[in-house]
């Protein structure tokens, strides 16, 4: 038998030799050995390994290489080493110490804290050796770094080199030891550079570079998972320097998904809410708390009247907030009566006439700059400010193109008192029925009105603006917007801005400004066309930018600050029915409250959806 298996072993071996293997696979087209690099294929590629650790190393501080945004091969080998033996080199460095610190003593010479403070850190050290809480190991730290090119991978071996002076960790390059510094480093565990540092647990410990972005608090809400460690992301973000908010995704990624649980569970917090809702996304959530759904519209019968001034507190002069008012009235009619043609801007004498009629036309309900007591008084209306115009000189043609709001197509949108109740948590504006034309008018009113409220009492509120740049169109109420974002924080108000349309929004000068006055910002999927204005913007690394274009619904990179992390958004089952916007459910929720209609039950929502 052993005869016959000798005679085939030839056969076997020159079968196996016309065969690929996974490691012809895996081998590269060329490898080039330099004493300064080495070439695999086209990559150029460089060891480094540290030389030198400062005396106190931070928690960390090795992290900042790991999320650099290139690819990097880290190898740490570490050995242990006898106590025993180090106790005893110890002892004979303690009484080497001793010794200099006596005769300098004797001789009258100035201490040397070098010497002082290398003794006090031999004898906490044989401490805890002895204690057996440390324990020494031998530890050699090495770093491959690659490039497309020569020059850029100077640049990053350049860049390491200034992230680990400023640690003061020094390093230096594998000169005419390439080959085995590239072998040190690549999953085969050789250690052929052999270059080891004396480092003890705690030192050691600091270099643990798998570390996980943890975004969680004591108080807030949940906002979802951290994909990184399955741990929870709980934020507060009242707890920032503002509590802003901005959430960028591509349509049907779940950004009003999001920001409807973010809305339930703050609800639960007691904090009010207040919603511009240009798609009626938000009908269902409103039903459900009881909250109050304010639909804005030509043939709305719920009515804003933007004459209306801010009940004053008592820090504030009336007066004051008389010219406040007319200034952003000013802004609205610009919006309102404005062309799109050069010839149709508004030009400074007719600026100058609608100011003055401003004031004339609060004038004529008793209230002035010299009498701003307006409490209790009639506010005037759209139509109030046209008869002003028509008996005023140089004031006809504005108010012709005023008549359009008062008595032609657009009347009744905001020539009526304000009666809507906002005496409510929950509060929603839909403006899904108004006109496209109207659009950016009915979003300026209600923010005009929304902030108006919010100074009136100081409480903790947040605004959510859907669909944000649809506000973004029109440079005025982007204006206003901005403006918001910035003070919102005196009035402990959060602004939330949402939007899909992410090169719009950033493209305007206004967009960027929101952006930048928010503390946190939520990125969920992403379209390929914008995926680069993200990764610029947010300064994202490569393996960031894939994560937004391969996430799944609901996924996405959560920002608070300094810190982010990796996102998955998750719902309870009955918050879910609550806020969903797939139209399958949505089908099924309005079918089951048909059959509880049909059966008598008051409560549309007591049912199990």
């Amino acid at each position: 038998m052993a005869k016959k298996q000798a005679q085939t072993t030839p056969e076997i071996a020159d079968f196996l030799k016309g065969q690929n293997t996974l490691r012809d696979l895996l081998a590269p087209a060329s490898i080039l050995v330099d004493p300064k690099y080495i070439q695999i294929g086209s990559q150029f590629a460089r060891t480094i390994f540290v030389m030198t650790y400062p005396r106190f190393l931070v928690t960390g501080w090795f992290s900042p290489l790991i999320t650099l945004d290139y690819v990097l091969d880290i190898s740490m080998f570490l050995y242990p080493m006898d106590s025993g033996v180090i106790l005893k080199n110890l002892r004979t460095q303690v009484t080497r110490f001793q010794a200099q610190i006596s005769i300098a003593q004797e001789k009258g010479l100035v201490r040397d804290p070098m010497v002082e403070t290398a003794y006090q850190d031999a004898e906490n050290l044989r401490d805890q050796l002895q204690q057996g809480t440390e324990r020494f190991f031998r530890f050699g730290l090495y770093i491959t770094v690659y490039a497309d090119s020569l020059p850029q991978l100077e640049k990053n071996i350049s860049q390491i080199d200034s992230m680990l002076q400023t640690k003061m960790v020094y390093s230096k390059p594998c000169l005419f030891q390439t080959e085995q510094g590239f072998q040190s480093t690549i999953p085969l565990l050789k250690d052929d550079l052999a270059i080891a540092n004396n480092l003890n647990t705690s030192p050691l410990s600091t270099t643990f570079p798998f570390i996980s972005a943890s975004i969680s608090s004591n108080k807030g809400i949940l906002y979802g998972i951290n994909r990184h460690n399955n741990s929870l992301i709980l934020f507060d973000r009242f707890s920032m320097e503002n509590a802003n908010e901005v959430i960028f995704a591509k349509s049907g990624a779940g950004k009003s998904y999001l920001a409807k649980l973010e809305i339930l569970r703050h609800l639960m917090l007691n904090i009010d809410v207040l919603v511009i809702d240009p798609e009626n996304e938000y009908s269902y959530l409103t039903e459900a708390v009881g909250g109050t759904f304010i639909k804005i519209s030509l043939n709305s019968n719920q009515h804003i009247n933007p004459f209306d001034l801010p009940t004053p507190r008592d820090d504030e002069n009336p007066a004051d907030l008389l010219k406040s008012n007319i200034a952003d009235l000013l802004s609205m009619l610009k919006l309102m009566l404005e062309g799109r043609n050069e010839e149709d801007k508004f030009h400074a004498e007719e600026e100058a006439i609608l100011d003055r009629a401003l004031y004339e036309t609060y004038a004529s309900k008793d209230i002035s700059i010299e009498s701003p007591n307006y409490e209790n008084k009639e506010i005037p209306t759209l139509s109030d400010l046209e008869n002003i115009l028509n008996n005023m000189e140089g004031g006809e043609s504005l108010a012709i193109r005023l008549s359009k709001y008062t008595t032609g197509s657009f009347s009744g949108f905001i020539n009526e008192p304000t009666n809507i109740n906002f005496a409510n948590q929950l509060v929603v504006f839909n403006t899904r029925d108004m006109e496209d034309e109207l659009q950016p008018l009915a979003m300026f009113i209600v923010t005009q009105y929304i902030w108006k409220e919010v100074r009136r009492t100081l409480k903790k509120r947040i605004l959510v603006v859907d669909e944000a740049w649809v506000m973004m169109k029109d440079k005025s109420v982007a204006s206003f917007l901005f403006s918001l974002a910035k003070r919102a924080r005196k009035y402990y108000l959060g602004l939330t801005t949402i939007t899909q349309d992410i090169a719009d929004f950033l493209a305007s000068e206004y967009g960027k400004a929101i952006l930048t006055n928010s503390s946190i910002q939520i990125l969920l999927k992403q379209s390929p066309a914008s995926i680069d204005i993200i990764k610029d913007t947010f300064y994202l690394t490569e393996e960031e930018k894939f994560l937004l274009l391969e996430s799944d619904v609901g996924e996405g990179i959560f920002f608070a600050g300094l810190k982010h992390a990796a996102i998955k958004v998750v719902a309870s089952y009955g918050e879910d029915q609550i806020i969903t916007s797939d139209p399958e459910q949505l089908l099924k929720i309005q079918a089951a409250k048909a059959q509880i209609t049909e059966e008598g039950n008051s409560d549309p929502f007591s049912l199990n959806l």
